[in-house]
């Protein structure tokens, strides 16, 4: 690996297309991430009748066997990308988790593929913080949110891609989940071929190669973002708001599966993947570019912006499970998503802009570490807990309808979070800015 102060195209002498054609490569990056995180939660239905699992095992699957280590991993991987090449650290995570992906529909039972998720989770805590400090070396500030809502949309297509993937391989109002895990985990291999081939390690700002001789330690680089509250309160809301969002994209086909077992669910897969590659991903990406044109006028909305949309988008989520008609749910269950992206690309981009350059990919990781162990971790996990120790009460079908409308709560204490934040970001804004980062 080589270090910042040998990287070689300055941020300023790269051009546009070249930048567009990274933040391309990244997406698509995380796209991957993301057919590899969701899959399992598709397939969920499948691999229950195939193992013989209860709700519980599955939420354990979906969340915490995945989540645990990500997290854990994604510090020390953090610090390695604030002080080595980037570009090879995301190559070989890629490579480790599409890996791990392809190898879990070998597996033969329940403890065989909780390994294998682990795997996937190891390999995804190298892809995102190097990744938003490449983005935030070659954007500058004010256009940064965008970019990172941009780099965000592999969120919904990677959901949509993965939705089509078992779309496609379905036979008989069965998929055969094995092979669509090999068959979505071997093309990000070729990926990160790909990536490794034509994208060059950006040179970070000046202060990172004047500083590097004494890079902060991963314990003086947590201490400087916990000082912030704008950063701390940025993180926290969209820990809360991503708690419902993971619970629901794991859940909500096991949801309608149960509750209207008639509807065909090729149309189901087919319906979810192009609400998520569209309603959703115009959503990531509007919150992103309102929130820059906003933000010139008023810095306040940044926060402002995912609260108010959450406004409109829970009470949406909540009449998804009650009403009868599946049109209707998804209907709703189309508004809910398009509102309920508007937080990432904010939220990411507070993330690098508070923090000092030199700890940008740790300030990613440690978003993600606080994010992932309360939502990837906790949502998806608790409402297969929860859903379980009720069945024998409600029945599987309401004992899930149930759990899922508890999500209401955690999107209540993310709007509260996000309008708390908004009454502080303009002050560390400007510290930040006086700062010169």
């Amino acid at each position: 690996m080589t270090t910042s102060a040998s990287s070689t195209a300055a941020p300023q002498q790269v051009s546009q297309g070249y930048r567009n054609y990274v933040l391309l490569i990244l997406t698509l990056v995380y796209a991957f991430n993301f057919i590899d995180r969701q899959i399992l939660g598709i397939l969920s239905p499948f691999i229950k009748a195939d193992l013989g699992l209860d709700d519980a095992q599955l939420g354990y699957l979906k969340g915490i066997y995945f989540a645990l280590l990500y997290t854990i991993v994604g510090i020390p991987i953090a610090w390695l990308a604030d002080k080595y090449n980037r570009v090879n650290i995301i190559a070989v995570s890629l490579t480790m988790w599409s890996g791990f992906t392809a190898l879990s529909g070998l597996a033969m039972n329940y403890t065989q593929l909780a390994l294998a998720r682990i795997g996937v989770g190891i390999g995804e805590a190298g892809g995102s913080p190097p990744s938003h400090s490449i983005i935030s070396d070659l954007f500058p500030k004010e256009k940064r949110a965008g970019a990172l809502a941009v780099y965000s949309l592999g969120i919904p297509f990677g959901i949509m891609a993965a939705f089509f993937a078992s779309a496609f391989f379905l036979t008989g109002g069965s998929a055969d989940w094995r092979i669509v895990m090999i068959s979505v985990g071997l093309p990000g291999i070729a990926l990160a071929m790909l990536m490794k081939l034509t994208v060059k390690e950006p040179q970070r700002p000046k202060v990172v190669v004047a500083e590097s001789g004494t890079k902060p330690s991963v314990g003086e680089s947590i201490k400087v973002l916990l000082k912030i509250p704008t950063w701390w309160g940025m993180c926290l809301g969209i820990s809360f708001a991503s708690f419902g969002n993971y619970a629901i994209s794991t859940w909500m086909i096991d949801f309608y599966v149960r509750v209207h077992p008639d509807y065909p669910i090729r149309d189901l897969l087919i319906a979810f993947g192009i609400i998520n590659g569209t309603a959703y991903a115009l959503g990531v990406w509007l919150g992103g570019v309102l929130a820059d044109k906003w933000g010139k006028h008023d810095q306040r909305a940044y926060a402002l912006l995912p609260a108010l949309a959450l406004i409109i988008g829970v009470p949406a989520f909540y009449f998804t499970l009650q009403v009868e008609s599946v049109n209707m749910s998804l209907a709703l269950i189309t508004l809910f998503l398009f509102t309920s992206g508007s937080y990432l690309g904010p939220s990411f981009a507070m993330a690098q802009t508070l923090a000092p350059v030199n700890v940008r990919a740790m300030s990613t990781a440690l978003f993600f570490f606080v994010l992932n162990i309360i939502a990837l971790g906790g949502g998806p996990t608790l409402v297969g807990i929860f859903s379980q120790s009720m069945v024998a009460e409600y029945g599987e079908t309401k004992a899930l309808t149930t759990a899922l409308e508890y999500l209401v709560v955690m999107y209540v204490l993310s709007i509260a979070v996000f309008f708390w934040t908004s009454t502080r970001i303009r002050g560390d804004l400007k510290v930040a800015t006086a700062r010169g980062h």
